[in-house]
């Protein structure tokens, strides 16, 4: 049964007259105006956030179709007598094989391992989001969003979360309550550019490389002018927090890696991206540490061009592992070098490589980001202790 609400017409009771109603539509047009004044005066959106991918068919998990032990997709360099897998090629560990163990993403980049909880972030940059993979049980969730369109992410010696930010143009610390603290925005007065990957030495001092990918569009960051005159290499001191150019002669330094012994640093050049005749290769140059200083650079191996390598990471015993990719499909791997440069062998990947981490309880799973999956492989070496 309805109930009709009560009217009444006696003049006694409390009427709303045309003028009380124009002037509320007034104070309500001003309003208005008030919060569309406030809007446009606001900030633009903290990056790009991508549309979910759709597809019919999505990619296989699990071990890439064709595998069989010892798994092709490994190649090693050294050709030998046929052996029980690659000769020489530290990859190898058996019962094994690449395995696509996550997909979904549009450009997967910046892993980083935190073993006391046995999973890994990495930065589905695209996306604005940052991505959780569990290794015990295989589940894949959001870790943050918005990422501020992150890049490359490492973890401190105090077990804190370290990021390089595209759209927000800085180095941010995630405290062990979930707060964040920005460790570098500006040098000289002035932004960074993109800040796009970042290791951490014993003393606490965090190492980044500060390219210009970031600002170039809006896909993966916010379009803007750089205001660095150069690309550099960056050095926050642990104790007060000041902000250091230690490389300035880079087209686009990208990826780097400290040797195991805190005595190498290598640092990716992937100045190809803005011409034919600009590098694509490693540096290495001798660290101190205590001095807050590199020297002696040199290039440590080039890449065959038109690939890039923009990730990079060390084993225990001073081998490094790089990512190729950009180029011939055929190049499309991670390759591993030597500590004097010689080249070791290929895991071959079906996708763009852009980066990668040990992980696992021992440290002897490597984790790839290619394109829009992650992909693992157990190796037989470990990955060194440090960042």
């Amino acid at each position: 049964m309805t109930t009709r609400l009560p009217f009444t017409t006696d003049a006694s009771e409390p009427v709303l007259a045309r003028r009380t109603l124009l002037k509320g539509a007034a104070a309500a047009a001003a309003t208005g105006m008030t919060i569309s004044a406030a809007h446009a005066a606001s900030v633009t959106p903290l990056g790009q956030t991508g549309a979910p991918t759709m597809s019919t068919a999505p990619l296989p998990l699990g071990p890439l179709p064709g595998s069989r032990y010892p798994d092709a997709h490994l190649e090693s360099a050294k050709k030998g007598p046929p052996s029980f897998g690659p000769s020489g090629f530290p990859a190898f560990a058996g019962t094994m094989a690449v395995e696509r163990v996550a997909t979904g993403f549009r450009w997967a980049e910046g892993p980083v391992y935190f073993a006391a909880g046995r999973y890994l972030l990495f930065s589905d940059i695209p996306n604005n989001r940052i991505m959780r993979f569990s290794e015990d049980d295989g589940h894949l969730s959001v870790y943050r969003q918005p990422s501020m369109n992150s890049n490359g992410n490492t973890i401190d010696r105090e077990g804190r979360l370290i990021t390089c930010e595209h759209s927000g143009r800085r180095v941010t610390r995630t405290e062990l309550d979930g707060s964040i603290t920005v460790i570098a925005d500006k040098f000289n007065g002035k932004r960074l550019n993109s800040p796009n990957d970042a290791v951490v030495t014993a003393d606490g001092a965090i190492w980044f490389t500060d390219p210009a990918y970031g600002i170039g569009g809006f896909y993966e960051g916010i379009k803007a002018e750089p205001e660095q005159e150069k690309k550099n290499v960056y050095r926050v001191d642990p104790k007060s927090g000041e902000v250091k150019v230690v490389v300035d002669d880079f087209v686009e330094p990208n990826g780097l890696a400290i040797s195991p012994d805190e005595k190498k640093l290598y640092i990716c050049d992937t100045g190809f991206t803005d011409g034919p005749d600009n590098p694509s290769h490693i540096r290495v140059f001798d660290l101190d540490v205590a001095g807050g200083k590199v020297s002696n650079s040199k290039v440590f191996a080039d890449m065959p061009k038109p690939s890039i390598t923009d990730g990079v990471r060390c084993d225990t015993e001073g081998r490094v592992w790089c990512s190729v990719g950009w180029g011939d499909p055929n190049e499309d791997s991670v390759r591993c070098y030597t500590p004097s440069g010689e080249l070791l062998g290929k895991i071959h990947i079906p996708e763009t490589v852009a980066n990668l981490c040990f992980g696992g309880q021992q440290r002897n799973r490597l984790y790839i980001c290619g394109s829009t999956s992650l992909y693992a492989v157990y190796t037989s070496v470990q990955g060194a202790m440090k960042p």
